[in-house]
């Protein structure tokens, strides 16, 4: 997985159309890659209970036979790191559109760190098997792709512990806290149950929730 964030002056249209062209190129050079990407499109609700970040961002996912994938974005505008991942798909959506066309529905982006005062057995124990099956529980997930970060693959790639990408079918189901949380007589427990279980694995300090859309570019 690499990260590529936008700069400044970029309008969310102008970062989508340079990482689309990025992509276009992966795919060029890279025949037999799978390709997908989740990128920022718009931005984020300006009232939200989730703490959107307002910056541009991509993570592009490549599984690849080429030595160094990296390579083919490491040059970009942006690049902040390439990652050796694993991955888990809790729960999957089956893929029936076209490549290079937009997931339907909407996702969340998750990148975080591991919480300081734990030791990384405990971090993965509370992650995939407290806080995994309590976000099946409570949230309507459509799709749940949740990496282990494994190594960096440049050594000053930003530190990452996790990265995870949560689909809905609709864009309310993830920005209304009735739907998302569940309704209004169990909304405010759900709230408090997921943030104490997720405060008890990573660090609330260095968490990066985006509102993105996925783009499968090249599935086979």
């Amino acid at each position: 997985m690499h990260i590529i964030r936008g700069n400044e002056p970029e309008t969310y249209k102008e970062f989508k159309d340079r990482i689309i062209d990025l992509m276009h190129d992966a795919e060029n050079k890279m025949p037999n890659a799978v390709i997908s990407m989740t990128l920022t499109e718009d931005p984020p609700p300006r009232f939200s209970v989730i703490p959107f970040r307002k910056g541009k961002i991509a993570v592009v996912s490549m599984i690849s036979d080429l030595p160094h994938p990296e390579d083919l974005l490491i040059h970009a505008v942006g690049y902040s790191g390439s990652y050796q991942v694993t991955e888990a798909l809790p729960v999957a959506y089956s893929k029936n559109w076209p490549d290079s066309q937009r997931t339907p529905g909407i996702c969340l982006l998750t990148l975080f760190k591991k919480k300081k005062s734990i030791d990384y057995e405990t971090f993965l124990h509370r992650w995939h098997n407290s806080h995994t099956p309590l976000s099946l529980k409570i949230h309507p997930l459509w799709h749940y792709n949740r990496n282990v970060v494994d190594s960096w693959v440049i050594a000053a790639s930003e530190e990452w512990d996790g990265i995870v990408e949560e689909h809905f079918r609709k864009r309310q189901h993830l920005t209304n806290p009735f739907i998302f949380f569940g309704n209004p007589l169990t909304m405010w427990y759900h709230m408090i149950q997921v943030y104490a279980d997720t405060n008890s694995f990573l660090d609330y300090h260095t968490i990066e929730p985006y509102l993105v859309q996925e783009y499968i570019m090249k599935s086979t």
